[in-house]
This record gives C-alpha cells, structure tokens and sequence, in this order.
C-alpha cells in the first residue's frame, strides 16, 4: 500500500517582486539541511512595520536555523507615504506587502495584531485605550499559542524610552502575555484551536543609550554579533538587513549594508536565567521530540552527503525522513518540519509545478481555464499520478511516468461557485473599524494576508511514497519590458463600480457634476446604476441602464447633484442592480514595482461637502509635491487653477505667474531643486507673492524653507480633540474670507498636526495654541509672516489629512492661507 503524505506547499513564501522562485539553490540547500536539524522557535515583538531589527532576524535564521517571527501590532496605515497618496487603510495594505517583501529576504514570518496604526502617541496609556488591552492580549497570546517560541525579544521597553506610545505598549502586552499564554484561564476560547504554550525567556533588544540612561553596565548583559559573515551567502547578516529593510519604501528606509561587526545587547526581563546566550539550557535538536531518532538520523545523513553539484543524490533519504516524519505525535514539529522538508526536496529534486490562468479577475459563477503543469529536472525516479484543480469539472487521474526536462502539461476547466467569497484583505471586509480591525474569526488574527481563492493539487510517487504538492492558482502574463510576469487570481464582483473622487467639493451651492465607472468582471451582465444619498439632495437622472457584452468593458455615467436646503455635506453610496442582484463595491488597485499587486473592494461612497468659498484674486497656485499628497486636486476641485511642480526648475520669472507658492509635505525632505531655488522662492515672496510651507521633518532638512530664523522640531499634537486656542482673534488670517471660530476646530482625525517649529523669529506671529493632555500648550502650529511685499507662512498642522476627509473646518482654515496676501 502507498503510504499517502499531504503537505500543502504554497508558492507565495518565496516570492520576490510578485515572481516565484524556482527553487533554492545548493548553499541555500545545505542553509535548509540546517535548519531541519535545529528545532526552535524565536519571536520578536514591536509596533509597527520598520520597527523590526532586520539584522536580528536575519542572524537567527540564517545563522542560528531558528523559526524565526516578527509581531507587529499595526500595519502602519497612521504613517505617512513617500511613493505615493495612499492614506489609511490603503497605505497599510502597501505597507504590510513591504512587511512581507521584507521577510522573504531575512526569511522570518510574519505576524500582526488586529490594532489601527492612529498615528503618534505620546503615552502608552492612551494606546491601550485605543486598542482595547484585553483585545491585544488577545491577539499576541493566540499567536504565541499557535507560533509556540521558546524565546520572546521586544525591540523597545516597558520604561518608556521607546519615544512612542504604540512602542511601550507594544513591550507592556508582550511582557504580559509572556506571562498569559501558559495559563489556561486566559482566553480560554483560543483553546478550542491552539495549545496553551509557556515560553521560556522574554528579553529586550536593547540600545545603548537607553542602557546609559537607566545606568546598566551593557557588558552585564548578552551580548551578539549580529554583523558575522555567513559564507554560503556570500553576505554578512547585516547586509541582508539592509536589503530588507530597504523595502520600506514607502516610509524611506532605503539602508546600505554594513561590512563590520555589529553588536547588539539583549536584557533579560523574565524566565529562567540566561548568561551567555538567549537560549541558555534549551535543547534545539530532535531531542524535544519523543521517538524522533530515526528521523533526526536521516536528516543528519542528509546533511553530511549533501553534494552541492548533485543534489538529487540525497532525495532517497529525505523521502525516507519524510515517511518517518508523519509517524510522530508531535503535531506541531511535524507540519513545521514537514514544510520545510518538502521544500528541499522540490529544490534537490529539481521540480517545478505551475498553474496559471488568463485572467486577473474571477467573479462568482463564471468559468476560465487553468493550465497546469509539471516538470522534474533531475534523474529522480518520479510518477505524476493526478493534477486536481479546485472546482474542476472533469478527472484528473495522469499516472504518468516524468522524464528529466519535459514538462507535463494539463488544461482543466474550472467554475467558480455562484457563493465564492470576495478575495481582498481579509482586516478590511467588515469596514467601519476606527481603531482596531474588525475580524470575527479567530483564525485569521494574526495571518499577515488573506489566503489565495484557488490552489491546484499536484499528487505524485516518489518511490512508492505519495506526496502532495499544492500550490496557489496565479494569473500569468509575458511582458515585452518586465518578461514572466504573475499576480494574484482575485475573485471579485460581476460587476464593480466607482466614483471618480472619494469627495466632491461645492462652491457657492453650485450643481455639481459627478461621474461614475461601471466595469464587468464578467459578461453578457444588463442592470441598471444609481446614486442613493441622504434627504435634502436632488440627483439626476435617478438612473443609468446598462448592458455589456463581454467581460472587461467599462462605460461611464455621469450625474449631477445639489442641495435642496442647508445641508453642509451627505454621504453618496453607488448601487448596482444585475438580475436582481444588489451590488455596492468598488475595485481599487495598488500597484508598485516592489510589492505584488494588491486588490481591495471598499464600499463604493464618496462623500459631498458644500462650501460658500470665496477666491477672490486668486488666480493661479503653483504646488511644489513632496511626499506625495492630494491637495492640489482638491483646490482644483473648488475651482482654483493649480499647477503641480515635481522636479522643474523654479526660476523667478516662473514664479511670478503665480499667486501663490505651496510647499507640500515635506518637500524640504524630498525635492532636491530646493537647494538651488529656494533663494528665486524669497525673492518672488519679496516681491509680493504668498508662499506656504507645510510640514517637514527635522533629520534631512534640504533647505532653510523660511526668510527668517525657524527652528523645526518634534514637537507635535497627536489627540485630534485637544482644544486649540486661537491667540489673535482679530488677525485678518482668522477673518478673511471666513471667520474661524472654535467650530472649524472640531472633526479633525488622527492628529492636530506634526513637527512644528519651537523656536522663531520675532517677524513671526504665532496664531493657533494647543497641547495634549498633561502638555505644555505649543504655539508653533501656525506662524506667519510678512517678508518684503509678500507674505511667509509656514504651518504643520495636517491638511494632507484633514482635507481629503472632507473636515470643513481645515478647508476654512486652508482657504484663509491661500487668502493671506490678499486680506493683509
């Protein structure tokens, strides 16, 4: 009889910019054979993505063969974006894709809690209160429970000195989950799934300074070179680091590698006592696994005839370990190993399975066609017996005997169920979340991404042995500039629809134009569209028909819309109806080279606010880009003209065709011209214009932005309900063209602002005063200033966020600024 092994070997572990590798090669090979011989778990724990100590990751899972986690409580969607205007949600969805382009290079798993990154907070108190604490004990006790490490490292203390309230919080849960995960009184619902799992150590990866401070001796503690060599790598670990941990790219954490010894400090916070090493008297080998002899002898076996120029030699004795394997009770050691082991025999066998379609999307119900295939390059004895796709129509019995070099081949239809869920990330279906992600099963807390809608089975025979190899369903193209390129298949509506604009701006209670795409996922689809809002709203027509013909088609309608009483603003929600059949989603694509492509289907909404905007002599707006920000649409939404700068010369007799000059977000950070133009941008503000700058940080400042002395700081307003005072009531900046009063201070989200200055010139007028809870009030908010004829403002307040939110105070505000040359 065959003795029938399962393993589900999925693709996307080893992905790289979207593509699959093939397979390991032999110094990556003989790294595995390692590996499979040590039997260890290490997790480290911080807040956000960047927070992680790539070097450390690399180092215990290249040198040291550990199973090796990063735990994020957040996805990082509070931060900000440098390749892009993705906010929120869809920021945090391109940064946990860095997370994960990240750990396919250090080679540790990933891991996050349900908690919204709401941006900087001062004091961990008022992030548990945000988070919910019992909720994110939850979460970091279920993934200990299920990742099962015997040593736990916090990258920042309980004590504070991690300058962030997310960070403390982040050590204050994990110190204490330490202590939960063992107990079976603590959320004992998690133990219908998981095991209770004790770690043994909980240790803070700590930095010298912080060490100082608190007047620890460092050569008290662990200490580990981080920065070692590792020659089948041909890398140092620190090298490796630096390519992980420039994937963050969308917060600019390109690193170079350092080429040196880099020690790093590790204090001991609970568990039983370690002197030398963070896994003082714990067995790491088969030991730990009760009748394991057998198999840790044919892996050590393996490993001392592995033959770096014949790889294929050693596959009788992994396929042997591997029966042995399934024979054990240890159920955890044995998936773990399992994966691993197969992958290694994949690589030294050669093998390469596929399974592509010509298609992106798939919606319920409809049907395409999978090619699947196989191929083994090695002299390894090997029957392909059946090639299964999910939802196939037809069989899928082969018994085909693979011959070195030719690839086996299968078509198979396939028809996706009329009730196939959506595929999109999984934290984002519920919606409606504000600071911790709605997620009913528990399942899925911790998974870093949703799971891919389709797989296909590949059962083969090594020798009498059964093993399966099943690997996702991706949609493949060749491209005449990238070559071989995959996504993922995503199964998405019949139908999707969005508005053009997330927000719609009326000036002057103007009828206003919107418009609307509709696209077929599928075809042969006729139903109609329309707008739903709330009272007080005339929208016309009341619907569109529709009919398409085949799939990919995409029409646009558009509709007008205004306002019947004093409504300031309303929420707008598309529908469709197919048959009888309501559908709401809109389709939203992210795309960027170093991540894979990303679908998400949110609620297709906009929201409509209604302004009585007055833009008198202003004309036109020249908008220098930073980091990326959707200000200048908006203005071009209310009707003002706006020209946007990204790397142009701006020369003086440029400038005077303007109005007014906007820096945006940190474009003292990013746009390299400064350097040189700054001198044609004071003249032009010399000689009458009005030029704003809003914030930038403090560490790569390219240029002095202001005229006069002003010194940027961290200091900043994270609570977007603390009180604000406004110190001169009468300045024409408050007045003109609207009044601000403590009304257009309300609503604000995430933050007040960010890195305003804390020291300036006396030409300065500081006009707004505000603090968070238990702070000294700060002034540096808002400042303006007259320089020659014209007028410098220069403010950290955040309207990057407040008006794409549609905050009709910060748009008040805002307008007041473009105004200042003129009311002055």
């Amino acid at each position: 009889m065959l003795n029938k092994i399962f393993l589900l070997l999925i693709i996307s572990t080893t992905f790289t910019f979207g593509q699959p590798v093939e397979s390991l090669n032999s110094s990556e090979i003989k790294i595995a054979l390692k590996r499979l011989n040590t039997l260890g778990t290490v997790l480290y724990v911080a807040a956000h993505p960047d927070d992680e100590n790539t070097a450390f990751l690399s180092y215990f899972n290249f040198a040291k063969h550990l199973r090796t986690g990063y735990f994020s409580f957040t996805r990082g969607d509070g931060g900000q974006n440098l390749i892009g205007d993705e906010q929120g949600d869809l920021l945090g969805v391109i940064r946990t894709q860095e997370l994960l382009q990240a750990r396919n290079i250090d080679g540790a798993e990933q891991f996050f809690a349900r908690a919204v990154d709401f941006g900087y907070s001062k004091t961990p108190e008022e992030t548990l209160g945000k988070w919910g604490k019992e909720e994110m004990l939850s979460d970091i006790v279920w993934v200990i429970r299920k990742f099962k490490p015997d040593v736990i490292v916090n990258r920042f203390p309980t004590t504070g000195q991690g300058t962030h309230g997310h960070h403390t919080a982040s050590a204050i849960l994990s110190v204490e989950a330490f202590r939960l995960a063992g107990d079976p009184t603590a959320f004992p619902e998690q133990l219908k799934y998981v095991e209770q799992w004790q770690p043994k150590n909980i240790f803070w990866n700590a930095w010298t300074p912080a060490l100082s401070a608190m007047g620890i001796n460092p050569d008290t503690l662990i200490k580990i070179n981080l920065g070692e060599y590792n020659n089948l790598l041909g890398r140092s670990y620190t090298e490796i680091s630096a390519e992980s941990r420039t994937m963050h790219k969308s917060q600019g954490f390109g690193s170079s590698g350092r080429r040196e010894n880099l020690y790093n400090y590790f204090f001991q916070l609970e568990g039983q006592t370690a002197k030398n090493d963070l896994f003082d008297k714990l067995d790491l080998s088969w030991n730990r696994v009760n009748r394991s002899e057998i198999v840790s002898k044919l892996l050590k076996q393996a490993e001392a005839d592995f033959n770096f120029e014949n790889p294929s030699k050693i596959i009788p004795l992994l396929i042997e370990a591997y029966a042995e394997l399934q024979k054990l009770e240890d159920k955890y050691w044995v998936e773990i190993k399992s994966a691993e082991l197969l992958k290694v025999i994949k690589s030294c066998a050669g093998i390469w399975a596929e399974a592509v379609i010509e298609e992106n999307f798939l919606s319920p119900g409809s049907e395409t066609i999978v090619k699947a295939g196989f191929v083994i390059r090695s002299d390894v004895p090997l029957t392909l017996k059946s090639i299964h796709i999910d939802y196939q129509t037809s069989d899928s019995t082969l018994n085909s005997k693979l011959i070195k070099g030719e690839m086996i081949s299968v078509e198979r239809k396939i028809s996706i169920p009329s009730d196939a869920k959506y595929s999109q990330p999984y934290w984002l279906e519920e919606g409606n979340h504000k600071d911790i992600y709605i997620v009913e099963d528990q399942k899925l807390i911790g998974q870093p991404k949703t799971d891919y809608p389709l797989y296909a089975t590949f059962t083969t025979d090594f020798n009498r042995v059964e093993i399966d190899f099943t690997i996702p369903v991706f949609y493949r193209k060749n491209d005449p500039v990238e070559g071989e390129v995959y996504k993922r298949v995503e199964i998405v509506p019949e139908a999707v629809v969005n508005f053009d604009k997330n927000l719609y701006l009326l000036k002057n209670g103007e009828e206003k134009e919107l418009t609307v795409f509709v696209k077929s996922i599928k075809g042969n689809l006729h139903g109609n569209l329309k707008i739903l809002s709330e009272k007080g709203w005339n929208i016309s027509p009341a619907f569109y028909d529709f009919n398409f013909t085949a799939q990919g088609q995409e029409q646009e309608f558009k509709f007008k819309i205004n306002s019947t009483n004093n409504n300031l603003s309303t929420n707008l929600k598309a529908e469709l109806e197919i048959y009888g059949k309501k559908l709401s989603k809109s389709l939203v694509t992210i795309n960027f080279p170093h991540i894979q492509p990303q679908t998400v289907l949110p609620e297709a909404s906009a929201k409509i606010l209604k302004l009585n905007l007055q833009k008198k002599n202003i004309k036109k707006i020249a908008y220098i880009m930073g980091s990326g920000d959707k200000i200048p649409d908006l203005l071009r939404d209310l009707g003002f003209s706006v020209d946007i700068f990204t790397k142009e010369p701006l020369t003086t007799e440029l400038l005077q065709n303007y109005d007014v000059v906007i820096a945006g977000i940190r474009a003292y950070n990013t746009y390299q011209r400064l350097t040189t133009d700054q001198k044609n941008i004071l003249k032009y503000v010399e000689n009458g214009g009005t030029f704003i700058v809003q914030y930038n940080t403090t560490g790569d400042l390219i240029a002095n932005p202001s005229p006069y002395k002003l010194t940027i700081s961290r200091d900043r307003v994270t609570e977007e309900d603390s009180p604000v005072a406004i110190t001169n009531l009468n300045h024409p900046l408050m007045n003109y063209p609207f009044k601000i009063t403590q009304t257009d201070l309300e609503g604000w989200i995430q933050e007040r602002g960010l890195y305003f200055p804390n020291e300036w010139d006396e030409n300065f007028t500081p006009l707004l005063e505000m603090n968070d809870k238990g702070e000294d009030p700060k002034t540096g908010s808002l400042l303006i200033a007259k320089y020659g004829s014209g007028t410098f403002i220069y403010t950290g307040l955040s309207f990057f966020r407040q008006l794409p939110s549609g905050v009709e105070g910060a748009y008040k505000l805002f307008i007041n600024l473009l105004s200042a040359g003129i009311s002055e």
